[in-house]
């Protein structure tokens, strides 16, 4: 109609978390902009489901569409979408602006939004762990924290960074407190990995898609909300306490990916975990960068202590290691705790799992060419599970090392021997860790 101005259309660009709590926070009562769907990256098998209509709301009675994102050019120009939205997370800078160019040769803007724009205000004190990259040690810090505030008398419920691979109407909202209720969601071994030490510590967990009724329901049951980041992501929640881990490995990320750069900078609390296995001069580096950046920020120095349930099936032993699978490969690392592992224990060898691998594993290394001898815990479908499994059965070792989170022999058969890693957050040197959480208890009163 002549007159009438028509509303932006929106593409938001993301990866099965993210883009699912910008669209609710910001698209789905808003009736002066259309969102026109998502577009999937990172993780295998994700596209060509929609966004269902009982989380879209009364604007979007159809759902919504998700395209894989190398479709990105085809679908701005299809759907005649004006902005495009870039809601995932760990991408270097060269790779945020990469996307950035596409959508504006494709005739589209490019958009960052502020965390603040889709914080989710609680009526219970939150405390958020991010980090700025993946696999620096958020899980071990929030544990960690969960048993310091249990010390002091208050009851902490999780919220986890959502990893919704599947039925996203059946995931809005999943508690779990039990080891049963993994098997119950029909959780992937990522999210394993990122429950099972919680649920173990007897912390409950929640987790889906729709994050203002995940919140709602959480505030119910907890004196303090404790938000467990995703990636190098940013929280949902607007926190009391914002802690940001760091790794002394990957020295210099912390201003290099998006958007654990954000995280790093509005940290009330900056972590340096890692410090038993860090290279030398790389804390000192990390303290150097957190004074220039973010110089109000407490620094605290943490070690992540490593231990096997089995050493003898380490020490003079063939073997071969499972990593964890995020840490790998969105965080780009060529080691992990199952190397250290091997190392302190006394292995004898490390074996190549390269010319065993089978089926989607194959795929996995020709993507991610940095992981040598490790093989990632990759889990994000039932075949992928299976060729995870033969491929692990196939290398001729003495013993397996598991260095993921969690204990993958509950999922699948390993024939060899195998041992589990597990890996905590310790205190090092003053100041303490702890004495951030005494000091937001206070604070609250």
């Amino acid at each position: 109609m002549d007159g009438v101005k028509r509303r932006p259309r929106v593409l938001i660009l993301g990866a099965a978390g993210r883009d699912f709590h910008n669209f609710n926070t910001l698209f789905r009562h808003d009736d002066t902009q259309e969102c026109v769907g998502f577009t999937a990256a990172q993780i295998p098998n994700i596209e060509g489901r929609r966004y269902p209509p009982e989380l879209a709301g009364k604007l979007y009675p159809d759902g919504l569409p998700i395209w894989g994102e190398e479709e990105l050019e085809a679908v701005i120009k299809e759907q005649r979408v004006d902005r495009c939205m870039l809601a995932y997370s760990d991408l270097p800078h060269s790779k945020v602006m990469a996307l950035a160019g596409r959508c504006l040769a494709a005739g589209a803007d490019f958009e960052l939004v502020a965390p603040d724009k889709t914080y989710l205000r609680s009526s219970k004190p939150v405390v958020a762990v991010c980090a700025v990259r993946t696999g620096c040690g958020k899980s071990q810090a929030s544990r960690y924290l969960v048993d310091e505030l249990q010390k002091l008398g208050r009851k902490c419920v999780l919220v986890r960074h959502p990893m919704p691979y599947g039925n996203l109407a059946a995931q809005a909202v999943q508690r779990f407190e039990k080891y049963e209720d993994l098997a119950g969601h029909k959780v992937t071994i990522e999210e394993r990995e990122e429950y099972e030490q919680h649920i173990k510590m007897g912390t409950v967990v929640y987790a889906g898609v729709d994050y203002e009724a995940i919140l709602r329901q959480a505030e119910k049951e907890a004196d303090v909300v404790l938000w467990d980041g995703g990636n190098n992501d940013t929280p949902f929640f607007k926190p009391d306490l914002f802690v940001c881990v760091t790794d002394p490995h990957r020295v210099g990320h912390e201003e290099r990916f998006h958007p654990g750069d954000v995280c790093f900078r509005m940290a009330d609390a900056i972590v340096i975990n890692k410090a038993n296995t860090a290279p030398a001069g790389s804390i000192e580096k990390l303290r150097e960068a957190a004074e220039r950046i973010n110089p109000g920020a407490a620094v605290y120095v943490t070690d992540s202590n490593i231990v096997v349930d089995a050493p003898e099936l380490v020490k003079g032993k063939r073997v071969v290691l499972i990593e964890d699978g995020p840490t790998l490969t969105h965080g780009g690392m060529a080691y992990g705790a199952g190397k250290y592992a091997a190392e302190k224990y006394g292995a004898a060898e490390i074996v190549d799992p390269r010319p065993y691998l089978v089926g989607s594993m194959l795929w996995t290394y020709k993507k991610h060419l940095h992981l040598g001898k490790l093989i990632p815990a990759m889990g994000y479908y039932p075949e992928q599970i299976a060729d995870l499994e033969a491929s692990i059965n196939a290398v001729p070792c003495d013993s397996v090392i598991i260095a993921t989170p969690m204990d993958l022999r509950k999922i699948i058969h390993i024939e060899k021997p195998a041992t589990a890693v597990s890996y905590a957050v310790e205190d090092r040197d003053p100041p303490l860790l702890r004495e951030e959480v005494a000091k937001l208890i206070k604070r609250l009163g």
